[in-house]
C-alpha cells in the first residue's frame, strides 16, 4: 500500500478473525521491521512469539491486573494521564475491581502474540542523568516496534502495542525468560482484523508543532504554499 496512507490509516486493531497467522508470516513481518532505526545502529531488541497457550494465560493475568488499576486510576479524576509520570503513585489497600478487556480475556485465540524487550546495554540513554524520569531511551526500540505494524499492515493484518505487562516485568521476566539487562517494552497482539479502522482522528498540525520555539507561533495552513523566513 502506499505510504502516505499506511502512515494515515493505521490504527489500533484490537478484535481478530479466527483466521491463523503462520509463523512464515510472522518472520516476514519482522524481516521488514528490523531495518527500523535505533540509536547508534545497535539493534537491541528480541522478540519472543508467544505461541504457548497456558504461557499467554498467566501474561493476560498480569497484565489484567494492570489494566485494571490503569482503569481505576483514570477513573479517579486526575488532569494526568492514568500512570503518569507527573503525579505521585497511587497506593491500593485493596485489589482494584476486575474490568473486562477482551482482548486479553481471549489471548489464546490471538493469531499472534509478541513479547518485545530491549537490551539495556545498547540503549543510549541521553537523559539519565537530568532530574526527570528518563524516556528518549524509547527511540531506540519504539521505532522498530511501529515497523511491526505498517509491515503487518501491508499484509493485510492489523495490531495493537501495549506496554501493560512492562510494569509487571519482575514477574513477566521469568516467564519469558528474560535476559538479565533487558527490559520488557512491549507486547504486541497481531491478527486479521474484525474491522480495519482508516479514518483515525488525531490533532491538526497547529495543535503541536510551532515556530522557532515551543511557545512560538503556530504552524497553521497559512504556510502551506512554502516556508518564508524574514
Amino acid at each position: 500500500m502506499e505510504l502516505r496512507d499506511a502512515l494515515r490509516g493505521t490504527g489500533s486493531v484490537r478484535a481478530f478473525t479466527d483466521q491463523p497467522v503462520d509463523l512464515a508470516t510472522v518472520r516476514a513481518v519482522l524481516d521488514d521491521a528490523r531495518f527500523a532505526p535505533s540509536g547508534g545502529n545497535r539493534q537491541g531488541w528480541k522478540v519472543a512469539v508467544v505461541q504457548d497457550a497456558s504461557l499467554r494465560r498467566r501474561l493476560a493475568d498480569l497484565m489484567q491486573a494492570v489494566w485494571d488499576e490503569y482503569l481505576e486510576e483514570g477513573a479517579s479524576g486526575s488532569p494526568h494521564a492514568p500512570f503518569s509520570a507527573l503525579k505521585d503513585p497511587v497506593v491500593w489497600s485493596d485489589p482494584p475491581p476486575h474490568h473486562a478487556n477482551p482482548l486479553l480475556d481471549g489471548i489464546e485465540s490471538v493469531p499472534v502474540v509478541l513479547a518485545v524487550a530491549v537490551d539495556l546495554g545498547r540503549v543510549s540513554m541521553m537523559d539519565r542523568d537530568l532530574e526527570r524520569k528518563g524516556v528518549v531511551g524509547g527511540g531506540s526500540v519504539y521505532p522498530f516496534c511501529w515497523s511491526i505494524l505498517l509491515a503487518a499492515r501491508e499484509r493485510g493484518l492489523g495490531g495493537v502495542l501495549t506496554t501493560f505487562l512492562s510494569r509487571r516485568e519482575p514477574d513477566a521476566g521469568p516467564l519469558l525468560g528474560l535476559p538479565a539487562g533487558h527490559a520488557l517494552v512491549a507486547t504486541v497482539f497481531l491478527g486479521h482484523p474484525v474491522h480495519q479502522p482508516t479514518k483515525l482522528k488525531r490533532l491538526p498540525v497547529e495543535a503541536f508543532a510551532t515556530l522557532d520555539r515551543f511557545d512560538g507561533p503556530a504552524l497553521t495552513s497559512e504556510f502551506d504554499g512554502g516556508l518564508t523566513k524574514s
